[in-house]
């Protein structure tokens, strides 16, 4: 079983792009994108997990409260990639309950809400800019007198999970998202109504939203985070361990980075070592390389003018091409739509 799963394990990383070392010879990265097509046309069978677990909006419970809802119409929505998306909705005498959603949502007044309340908290009222958070598997019920227009982030446990590690230098067990009710927090808010200003459904400014979503759960992260309480943290990798991978894998990105290698590090099994590392970064091996990848391949792109080709090889990449189908993937556009919506 356990060879089972290491040689899977191994299969995943090698088939996100993760490429020799950007100085191999070319003959090398060739042999390379052959065994690298051998190694899928053999995993055929073997069911992908989606990068981040994609969510499509059927799949969102607090979307589909609404959208059940004869008084709500949505007005607009899209996803976004990286595990989250937008909606903007007009709301009108409602009355709403969410039970335990397995996704986070970010919601900002745009118009109206004076009349809407929690039902266990009748005497706070809502209004303009004033924002919610409703963490995954929170419950609340609501009571809409009047109007409201509300925009709604949503975003997955594993994306929450990837800024803990990477921004907060936490376990994302050890941290949780506060459940907030008509919070002030005027930079949120013009975040809020920014988002909400561009044009989803265009792919250059969609991209621009994905990034404007990708600020508002940094601002999220670092401002409306706290400790769990009372929690006996059992099993996972030693902090020490967590750093060391977070840094390994960062100064890696331009090579090939095996699950031997990765166990190696911490003198772990490679069978052990995948199930630690998915309790203590909330999110498998794979993921997180692929998503530190792309996150690097963002950044390159928005600051510099170097060509796509070379930008693939410097992320880890088998080649532009394979760099642009798993960027398009992970954000609905490719690398030069990206780049070119930030010249805008």
């Amino acid at each position: 079983m356990a060879a089972q799963v290491s040689c899977l394990a191994n299969t995943f990383l090698f088939d996100e792009g993760l490429l020799p070392s950007g100085k191999a010879p070319r003959r090398v990265i060739a042999r390379y994108g052959e065994e690298r097509q051998r190694s899928m046309a053999e995993t055929d069978t073997v069911k992908r997990e989606p990068y981040l677990r994609d969510r499509t909006l059927d799949t969102l419970q607090v979307f589909q409260a609404l959208n059940r809802s004869p008084n709500a119409r949505l007005e607009h929505s899209a996803e976004l990639g990286d595990g989250m998306a937008a909606a903007l909705w007009n709301n009108h005498h409602d009355a709403q309950d969410y039970e335990a959603p397995s996704h986070h949502t970010l919601s900002c007044y745009i118009a109206g809400g004076t009349g809407t309340f929690r039902r266990d908290q009748p005497g706070t009222k809502g209004g303009p800019d004033k924002l919610c958070i409703l963490p995954a598997d929170h419950q609340s019920g609501w009571v809409i007198n009047g109007d409201i227009r509300l925009a709604h982030l949503y975003f997955s446990p594993e994306q929450f999970a990837l800024g803990c590690v990477t921004l907060l230098d936490r376990e994302p067990r050890e941290l949780q998202l506060r459940e907030r009710t008509f919070l002030e927090d005027p930079p949120q808010a013009r975040r809020f109504r920014q988002l909400i200003a561009l044009n989803w459904d265009e792919p250059g400014e969609r991209l621009l939203t994905s990034s404007l979503a990708h600020e508002m759960l940094n601002h999220a992260l670092l401002s409306q985070v706290g400790v769990r309480e009372g929690l006996r943290l059992k099993g996972g990798l030693a902090a020490h361990q967590r750093r060391q991978l977070v840094e390994f894998i960062d100064h890696q990105l331009a090579e090939a980075i095996s699950l031997g290698q990765l166990a190696a590090l911490c003198a772990l099994s490679e069978y052990h070592f995948a199930r630690m590392f998915r309790v203590s970064f909330g999110l498998p091996p794979h993921q997180y390389v692929l998503a530190r990848r792309l996150s690097r391949a963002r950044e390159l792109l928005r600051t510099t003018s170097q060509p796509l080709g070379d930008i693939a090889l410097a992320c880890g990449f088998a080649s532009a091409s394979h760099f642009s189908n798993r960027f398009r993937q992970a954000l609905g556009g490719t690398p030069g739509e990206y780049r070119q919506a930030f010249l805008r």
